[in-house]
């Protein structure tokens, strides 16, 4: 399953140490930093500064895609220390990556072809970057290490809370910010924004971020903090890693009970009809909850579809929950699904595909009875964060469609009808790319007045900044499509997906913008390489001028380009000169 795990009892399992993968991706994700020889760290990093510990890591990518070793990498005590460790890179020709918890997919945060031994300091966030504080009643100072679960474990123990934040609890919030991540959610019909709430990107709730950046005057990088309603801070906002935030204060509302409703009874030609057809659509649902998400296993007809609602008090059919990650039969793989999926991967048996995904669906529906989780209900965290780090790890592409709300079962209908089309074209010639699920989200975009700040400016570059020339659009439609790593045809079969998004969400009723997170820039063999899309179809989606704008903003701050990769120095020079 896309939420699933690996099996607690591995001695019961005879197959899993065959299917080494599962074990290995959460393994190497964990991995401790080896302490570093005096000897050897005083030869390769001279001068470095002293109260700063140096130690070996390996960097791995969540599906362990991205992989490098014997990178040098280091956790500083606090911005200041940031400053001085970049200063030391930029005067020995080093480059500087921000860590938190790795889980992405794309290489903003180091490439595929890093060799050990690179010039390439890893700066871990999550050792010591982590206070927290209400900066006032309806803010909090924090951390970019921080993980979401421990920022919304304070918010709530503050009485605190956000609209929606996305499901893994992991997450630090330096690298969520970072790449504008989002929960699920729109106003319902009738709902009121609560003050201090977004229903955007969590971008969208900074006050005031501090940052190591290049100072003229000094001569060096040093720690300074932005406003809001800076010019500069917006292109900081959500920075894809060309940057090092090192803590944000966040504007943030009473927290709020959600009730969360889970089920797998409704056919995904129903749930992703036509416009105006008559049913339970996925527009009905939003219409009365306003944050819905569907997990549509492949080659399966039922979606796992959960609906939350903000609910002051109990319903009498919820069970309350206390804590989050509340679905068991998730986070613990039925060993079904976890045969098929070791059989899969090294046997090469992908034809098993359909069968995945009946299993997996299957899981869904059972355990969700089983374990009485289909009506729960409790304070926010405890049903927005659902996902822990030894889940199934899969490939994932990713999508926003910028539309209007009336617009957005338009955009799941036609989009549903084509993937449907494709996957069964692909699977009779033999072929079956897909093998995890499709992901759907729906949130609002980041309307800078959410925050509260006069003068305040959207991030130029989060997927969810409005467009001044289509103000009809309020809403982006999240589309990610998960698989296997190593999948035959799972990259062709994302090309045609993700042309299938740009030419028919083209800008007219609605306009496909990149998840960076996630893949995109497909070829018919690989990802993140595709030359128009990285060159021109990016940065025309985000807005040239908008473009341009971060693009020099992010220099100015950085113009030794101490902050960045091979991958985002492309990315940026030919987006800038496409």
């Amino acid at each position: 399953m896309t939420t699933g795990s690996m099996s607690n009892c591995p001695s019961q399992q005879p197959h899993w140490t065959r299917r080494g993968f599962l074990l290995t991706a959460a393994a190497l994700a964990a991995l401790p930093g080896l302490p570093a020889d005096p000897a050897a760290a005083a030869a390769e990093l001279p001068d470095f500064p002293a109260d700063v510990a140096l130690y070996r890591s390996a960097y791995r990518n969540w599906v362990g895609e991205i992989t490098a070793d014997g990178l040098w990498a280091c956790a500083p005590e606090g911005p200041q220390q940031v400053a001085d460790v970049v200063n030391w890179a930029w005067r020995h020709g080093w480059r500087v990556r921000a860590r938190g918890a790795s889980h992405g997919w794309s290489p903003l945060t180091v490439t595929e072809k890093t060799p050990s031994g690179a010039p390439v300091l890893l700066v871990d966030t999550t050792p010591r970057l982590t206070g927290l504080t209400l900066d006032s009643p309806t803010a909090v100072r924090a951390g970019t290490g921080v993980t979401m679960e421990a920022l919304l474990t304070f918010l709530e123990e503050h009485g605190l809370g956000v609209t929606a934040a996305p499901a893994p609890g992991v997450l630090t919030l330096g690298g969520a910010l970072a790449i504008d991540a989002h929960g699920t959610a729109v106003p319902a019909r009738g709902e009121r924004r609560r003050p201090g709430h977004t229903y955007g990107s969590l971008s969208n709730l900074i006050l005031s971020l501090t940052a190591v950046v290049w100072d003229d005057r000094a001569g060096a990088y040093v720690v300074r903090t932005f406003r809001r309603d800076e010019a500069d801070c917006a292109a900081l906002l959500t920075h894809l890693g060309r940057s090092l935030v090192t803590e944000v204060v966040l504007r943030v509302g009473s927290n709020t009970d959600l009730r969360c409703v889970s089920r797998t009874d409704i056919p995904a030609g129903e749930l992703f009809a036509a416009p105006g057809s008559d049913g339970r659509t996925f527009s009905r649902f939003l219409d009365q909850a306003g944050r819905v998400e569907a997990i549509w296993f492949a080659f399966t007809e039922h979606p796992w579809l959960k609906v939350w609602s903000v609910s002051p008090t109990r319903p009498l059919t919820s069970r309350r929950v206390t804590r989050p990650y509340n679905y068991p039969f998730s986070d613990n793989v039925p060993a079904p699904v976890a045969e098929l999926v070791g059989r899969m991967t090294s046997e090469a048996a992908w034809y098993l595909a359909p069968v995945l995904g009946t299993a997996q669906y299957d899981a869904a529906a059972l355990g969700l009875v089983t374990t009485l989780s289909a009506d729960l209900w409790g304070p926010s965290k405890n049903t927005l964060l659902y996902l822990k780090p030894s889940t199934l790890r899969v490939h994932a592409d990713g999508y926003a469609v910028l539309t209007s709300r009336e617009q957005v079962q338009r955009v799941l209908s036609e989009f549903a009808a084509f993937y449907r089309e494709r996957l069964a074209a692909y699977a009779a010639r033999g072929s079956f790319p897909v093998n995890g699920s499709v992901e759907i989200r729906v949130t609002g975009l980041d309307e800078p007045g959410d925050a509260g700040v006069a003068g305040a400016r959207p991030p130029l570059l989060s997927a969810l900044r409005p467009r001044a020339d289509h103000p009809e659009w309020d809403t982006a439609v999240w589309l990610d499509v998960l698989t296997l790593p190593g999948t035959p045809d799972a990259e062709a079969f994302l090309r045609e997906i993700e042309r299938f998004l740009l030419r028919t969400f083209d800008g007219g009723f609605a306009l496909t913008r990149v998840e960076w997170s996630k893949g995109w820039a497909y070829t018919d063999d690989g990802v993140w390489s595709d030359q128009e899309v990285l060159g021109s179809v990016v940065p025309a989606a985000v807005g040239p001028a908008e473009w341009a704008e971060a693009d020099a903003a992010l220099d100015r701050l950085d113009p030794h380009r101490v902050y960045g990769n091979a991958f985002l120095d492309r990315l940026f020079d030919q987006g800038t000169t496409g």
